[in-house]
């Protein structure tokens, strides 16, 4: 684990999930010797008991799955609202199981930044597709991604310039456009400057 304080929430974590009734470990890694290991493990559970103990909602980050078993796709349904704000959900299904299935992607879509057909939520590389956020309590505001090209946002405040004087406005706003960046004008990407005709 990165530090000592991820690898304590990690381990507290998962002993708090399996120490509740009715949850099942199914597998684990070997605890490594060295380091601050964050060793695998796999528990299980059935629908009923997720939905009915909060423990087991809270987030695990670390290489740690429960696996929540459902009687039918209502059930899923269920469970996929009570388990909150995710960054990713992944779907391994076939074609037809999705069509017939459309209430759980509806709801997928509602609780995760990002989500996955036949997958893994593995790499986050920085382009224009990529998010990589969701609701709470998976990010702090679901309005912006931590990655991709439009993670910018996280860090901007809009500021507004009405008829100020143009010795006054930023480079960037000018009607010269003096840096020759890309500007919206109008709903208009342009790099043109700006005329008064």
């Amino acid at each position: 684990m990165l530090h000592q304080g991820i690898y304590e929430q990690y381990h507290n974590g998962v002993q708090a999930a399996i120490a509740q009734p009715e949850v099942e470990t199914l597998g684990s890694g070997r605890e490594a010797k060295t380091g601050l290991p964050g060793d695998p493990l796999i528990a299980t559970c059935k629908a009923t008991t997720f939905l009915g103990n909060e423990q087991l909602k809270e987030e695990v980050f670390g290489p740690y799955s429960l696996v929540v078993k459902c009687k039918d796709a209502g059930q899923m349904v269920e469970v996929l609202h009570k388990a909150g704000g995710q960054l990713t959900i992944t779907f391994m299904a076939t074609d037809s199981e999705m069509k017939n299935n459309q209430e759980l992607l509806a709801v997928a879509t509602t609780h995760a930044g990002r989500v996955i057909f036949n997958g893994v939520p593995t790499g986050v590389e920085v382009c224009h597709s990529m998010v990589h956020g969701g609701p709470f309590p998976a990010t702090t505001d679901a309005r912006t991604t931590s990655v991709g090209t439009d993670a910018i946002k996280r860090f901007t405040r809009p500021v507004c310039y009405q008829d100020a004087p143009q010795d006054l406005l930023p480079d960037e706003l000018k009607d010269h456009n003096p840096l020759n960046v890309f500007r919206t004008v109008n709903g208009m990407i342009t790099k043109d400057k700006i005329t008064t005709d």
